[in-house]
């Protein structure tokens, strides 16, 4: 796909996001609209997979280890087919099979998640099983920056980076917003890259909003061999909804029906704009 096609889906990503919370009135719209261009081309570029398959042995697996984002992923599944678009209004309701984190019943999702610091965890025990059974597939891994405070995520790195999981890709979203304060007034995880370096990673900084520069990140990350990639996404928190970009106030709140308006005329314009592009 080229960029243009990449960034109509994106937006289209960004629309669900904020119907599926809306409906749900409860759910997490920040972190997942920072992530929806790395969905956006993880699910629609990089990664191996078949919607119409979602199970198959060889596909390449993907962990949501910011758990709560799951509004993101699962808008990026539905748009890839795995499952109706119309299910995103489901979301967090009775019987709906959408939970608030994702399940791994759901199609197209590789591992239950959001218990954060766990999921780069499982991630690593996929990469290492791969390597074990000789099968070629690749491990993704999505963390918040605000997740990496926790103790697990650097045991799990360390093991990665001395096991030289070369299949394996660690991406954290950089957005610097936690659920009420900046990451650097909280805990600070800075700097971000030279941690990950010194657990035997390779690591690429990237704008998270520019598909050339994903785009890049991910052949480099399949030409390293000899130890684990981490990608470290530098994002905007909110990003497509003019009163949600760059607060932590929409980490973990729904839209109201007013708010909800605005939000998707914010993003109904950017569509307008990108078809002109076409």
């Amino acid at each position: 796909m080229n960029n243009l096609e990449l960034k109509k889906i994106a937006n289209d990503v960004r629309k669900g996001i904020v119907t599926a919370v809306h409906s749900a009135k409860a759910g997490h719209p920040g972190g997942s609209l920072s992530a929806a261009d790395m969905y956006t081309f993880l699910y629609f570029e990089e990664m191996n997979v078949d919607p119409a398959n979602p199970d198959k042995e060889d596909r390449d697996r993907f962990v949501l280890s910011k758990g709560h984002t799951a509004p993101g992923l699962y808008s990026t599944l539905a748009n890839r087919g795995y499952f109706p678009v119309e299910d995103l209004t489901t979301l967090r309701k009775l019987g709906s099979y959408l939970q608030g984190h994702p399940c791994i019943h759901i199609p197209g999702v590789d591992m239950s998640s959001g218990s954060l610091g766990q999921g780069i965890s499982a991630a690593v025990g996929m990469a290492l099983g791969a390597k074990m059974d000789n099968k070629d597939f690749r491990v993704y891994t999505l963390l918040g920056d605000g997740e990496i405070e926790e103790g697990q995520v650097w045991e799990a790195a360390m093991f990665a980076g001395h096991r030289k999981l070369d299949n394996l890709v660690v991406i954290v979203d950089n957005n610097n917003l936690q659920i009420d304060e900046p990451i650097s007034e909280v805990c600070s995880p800075y700097p971000i890259d030279k941690k990950f370096e010194a657990f035997n990673f390779h690591v690429i900084n990237i704008d998270a909003h520019d598909f050339d520069a994903i785009r890049a990140a991910f052949a480099e990350a399949k030409a390293t061999k000899g130890m684990p990639t981490c990608i470290v996404m530098h994002s905007l928190k909110g990003k497509g909804v003019s009163f949600m970009e760059n607060s932590c106030d929409w980490h973990g709140k729904a839209p109201n029906d007013e708010e909800y308006a605005v939000a998707m005329a914010d993003l109904e314009k950017i569509a307008e704009e990108l078809a002109k592009e076409a």
